[in-house]
């Protein structure tokens, strides 16, 4: 036996302690024509410490990926798990239509890269089953016309103001829960010029003079009900709005007393 053998015997004997499997798979090898070595497992080893790695870092970098740079999408009211309203969770999107006086819809646009490298469909078509209803929460917005009943004064406005301040930018969305109409009921945040201080809208809604705080059963706050309360007083001493009218009407009552002329003239 050579030098050279002696010495490779001696560095590939057993010893007394078995080295890691993290040594084992990663360490440095020493080749050697041992009898329990071959060329595939000198290949395997070599390929084990860069695939290790890659595993090792491109699992979380992936999953970082995913939540910060794409984020998982809600293409409508529908898709969003119970959870996200357990947990209130904070979602962002553009609004692209205001369908009424305190609702509208969104486009969900989590992640970023959003305006660069990912683009809002702009077609009808393409937006189709692709927006979240969403409903002001904590705020009743006078009821325009539709289905045969009248609109109730400042409808107009009170769905102008909306659009104004909505339509068309980008909204913070915290999801409260899902009514019966399926919609996902939510405070809404929106930043608008010159200073792009945060505005909850549904505040601004009552500020004005153009809502008032729901009241109907299974009404959602967002914590801030004793705000909302200050704020809609305000208005209403100032008489602002719905306020300037002699006698106020809810949009609930507004909606009870249509719907019972409808069924008693069906009787």
């Amino acid at each position: 036996m050579t030098e050279r053998q002696e010495r490779c015997e001696e560095r590939t004997a057993p010893q007394d302690r078995k080295p890691s499997n993290f040594r084992h798979l990663f360490g440095r090898h020493v080749h050697c024509q041992g009898k329990d070595e071959s060329f595939a497992d000198t290949v395997i080893l070599a390929l084990w410490r860069p695939v290790g790695l890659g595993l090792l870092l491109g699992v979380p970098l992936g999953l970082a990926f995913y939540k910060f740079i794409v984020g998982k999408r809600y293409p409508t009211a529908a898709h969003i798990p119970p959870e996200a309203f357990t947990r209130r969770q904070v979602i962002r999107g553009k609004v692209i239509s205001v369908g009424d006086s305190d609702n509208f819809r969104l486009y969900h646009t989590p992640g970023l890269g959003w305006g660069l490298w990912r683009k809002i469909p702009t077609a009808k078509k393409e937006l189709a089953k692709q927006t979240i209803m969403v409903r002001l929460a904590g705020v009743d917005a006078p009821e325009g016309a539709h289905f045969g009943m009248p609109a109730q004064p400042f409808s107009t406005e009170s769905k102008q103001f909306l659009t104004d301040m909505v339509h068309g930018r980008h909204v913070k969305v915290q999801l409260l829960k899902r009514d019966h109409y399926g919609r996902a009921v939510a405070m809404v945040n929106v930043r608008k010029p010159p200073f792009f201080l945060s505005k909850n809208v549904s505040v601004e809604m009552l500020r004005a003079g153009l809502a008032s705080i729901y009241v109907a059963q299974g009404a959602e706050y967002g914590g801030i009900s004793s705000t909302l309360e200050k704020v809609q007083e305000k208005a209403r001493r100032r008489r602002l709005g719905i306020w300037s009218k002699k006698s106020f009407v809810s949009p609930g009552d507004h909606k009870a007393k249509f719907l019972r002329g409808v069924n008693k003239d069906e009787d």
